[in-house]
């Protein structure tokens, strides 16, 4: 069987002007792994209407999954949930079951429910609302998208109720052996092993320590636990002087 694929979609100016540090995609890059969901791209756009429109299409056609993060929140310029509403040709405006949830928690904090608040209780037609056990405010999924928040407790918390509800695959296995030398000295031997086990990823990361020696972490990645240990001893043998 084949994993589901999936994209993730970050929305917000904050993000490309360098104002917000990303860290959404990172965190659930991990939480698809680990799904058996296989992620296949990240992309960053503005808080631009059309933009976020054509981008949403695409990569909804060409994934299972596709995950969004930003532009759901009360204020002028958070407008993921119509661009995604108008992507998928459907009609949005505030659901009884959303506002229930926001006008509940205000009420229990002492804090009015202002219109501007209300914002976030619209949803597009015939979505499902998802979680947020943060600040309230639902994020929703529509067809195969998925629309969360972009501050990262929140969109962590909805991540956590959100991935048990769809059907992943065999989750990623990757086994790391570090060794205290060049990149460049160990591609051609790399090479062979990855040519000699076609079933499992190999990939090199290199470094540079605190003490200015360089270094490199051979990684190999698969969904098959005996082939990714049987590629992991390969490596191993290749090189014993890891660790």
């Amino acid at each position: 069987m084949t994993n589901p694929t999936a994209a993730i979609l970050i929305i917000g100016d904050e993000i490309l002007t360098g104002r917000t540090r990303e860290g959404n995609a990172h965190f659930l890059a991990g939480e698809l792994a680990q799904a058996g969901i296989t992620l296949r791209q990240i992309r960053v756009i503005p808080d631009d209407h059309a933009g976020i429109v054509a981008a949403v299409r695409e990569l909804s056609g060409a994934h299972d999954h596709l995950f969004t993060s930003g532009g759901i929140g009360p204020t002028h310029d958070d407008i993921t949930a119509d661009a995604v509403a108008e992507a998928f040709g459907r009609a949005i405006g505030v659901r009884d079951d959303a506002r229930a949830i926001l006008a509940r928690h205000y009420a229990a904090r002492g804090v009015e429910f202002t219109e501007a608040r209300m914002r976030m209780a619209r949803i597009p037609e015939g979505a499902a609302l998802i979680e947020n056990p943060v600040s309230a405010a639902p994020g929703f999924s529509v067809e195969n998208c998925h629309v969360m928040a972009g501050v990262p407790n929140i969109f962590q918390a909805m991540v956590a109720g959100l991935l048990p509800r769809l059907q992943g695959g065999a989750p990623l296995i990757s086994r790391t052996w570090q060794l205290m030398v060049p990149e460049a000295s160990v591609a051609d031997q790399l090479r062979a092993l990855a040519e000699a086990h076609p079933e499992v990823s190999f990939g090199s990361y290199p470094f540079v320590s605190d003490g200015g020696q360089y270094g490199t972490n051979l990684v190999t990645r698969g969904t098959e636990a005996a082939a990714v240990e049987a590629a992991a001893s390969a490596l191993r043998a290749a090189f014993p002087e890891g660790a």
